[in-house]
């Protein structure tokens, strides 16, 4: 392994400092990068992308554990750091100037999701991973910090408070779970609010369901989570039909339906 410069020192010789615009909060603690990037398992000769790297502390971590790396990055100011790491790994590591919300990183296989979301694209970024009708999707797995909220919202169980579209769309086809939590007083500088790593795996995807329907049902249903379902889901054609047709009453409220009762609606739809 190369002898590379402490992370800090790297970020004092550039001048770089966290964008609250661009929802950025660095980590330094190698250690607790480490335990990031084994969440996933063996990373050694597969294909990783990180989605903001900033100086990149998470990409050591994942350079260390000999995945090959495309990074997307956005901020100009990061490039010098991550151009050095670059040469300090010939051939392991691809740097992508750009917004990850547009950029194609062209994998041509399978390939790991490993970030430190920045918080403003983070839940877009991950609801977009988890769209489309083909499935299994590309990637092997997602690894991903977020706020703590969201990454409980992701990972929550019917009737919880923090149950609602987040949970189905991550639930329906594939597994979720909360893998680590980190403390606000890891990052620099500390954001106001704790942070999770949420670990994703594709599951078997259900026969004779569409993403487009699950998508928009839930999107209905949890849009209006407050109302009964038949007012809710009054504006999608047979929903209420199908509701009637499942036995599933239609003064209930979204949160009280199950990821395979959704499941169920959507089939009826589709």
């Amino acid at each position: 392994m190369p002898d590379l410069p402490p992370l800090r020192e790297v970020v004092a010789r550039h001048g770089l400092s966290a964008s609250r615009a661009l929802g950025q909060n660095f980590l330094f603690d190698a250690q607790l990068l480490d335990r990031i990037a084994a969440i996933p398992g063996k990373l050694e000769g597969q294909d990783v992308l990180e989605v903001g790297p900033g100086p990149g502390g998470l990409t050591r971590a994942l350079l260390r554990a000999r995945a090959n790396v495309t990074a997307i990055e956005m901020d100009r100011r990061c490039l010098p750091a991550l151009a050095e790491l670059g040469e300090a790994f010939p051939e392991r590591l691809r740097v992508i100037e750009g917004d990850a919300m547009k950029v194609d990183p062209g994998f041509s296989g399978p390939f790991h999701v490993v970030a430190n979301l920045p918080y403003n694209v983070g839940t877009a970024l991950f609801t977009g991973w988890l769209s489309g009708e083909a499935w299994p999707p590309q990637w092997a797995s997602l690894t991903l910090m977020f706020q703590l909220e969201v990454a409980q919202r992701i990972v929550a169980a019917p009737g919880s408070d923090a149950y609602g579209r987040l949970a189905v769309l991550a639930q329906w086809r594939a597994t979720a779970r909360l893998a680590m939590k980190v403390h606000r007083s890891a990052f620099t500088p500390p954001p106001k609010v704790m942070s999770a790593v949420v670990h994703v795996e594709p599951a078997a995807m259900p026969e004779g369901v569409s993403a487009r329907m699950v998508s928009r049902l839930t999107e209905a249903a949890f849009g209006q989570r407050r109302k009964m379902l038949r007012q809710s889901l009054k504006g999608i054609p047979g929903a209420l039909a199908a509701l009637e047709a499942l036995g599933i009453d239609p003064q209930r409220r979204a949160e009280t339906l199950s990821v395979e009762d959704f499941v169920a609606v959507a089939r009826a739809l589709s």
